[in-house]
């Protein structure tokens, strides 16, 4: 699954094997998105991380900034 843009948010479902390499993903995408100060929307249930990008300062639009954060957590996810 790639990232999708509806409602003026890009948006992308990420799967993995358990909790903890959900979380350990999250925690690396915190990482990146602070360095940015960009931070994302995202819901983690069990295995599974939600993640939505849209800047704020645009009038929650998609900008350059969410899909320059969305190609850095794509190569976190490395798949």
């Amino acid at each position: 699954m790639s990232w999708e843009e509806k409602d003026n948010k890009l948006y992308r479902q990420f799967k993995f094997a358990d909790f903890n390499e959900a979380f350990a993903f999250m925690t690396r995408v915190a990482m990146e998105a602070e360095k940015a100060n960009h931070h994302p929307e995202w819901r983690n249930v069990w295995n599974t991380v939600d993640i939505w990008l849209c800047t704020h300062d645009a009038g929650d639009m998609v900008t350059e900034k969410d899909r320059k954060l969305a190609n850095r957590i794509d190569k976190i996810y490395g798949k």
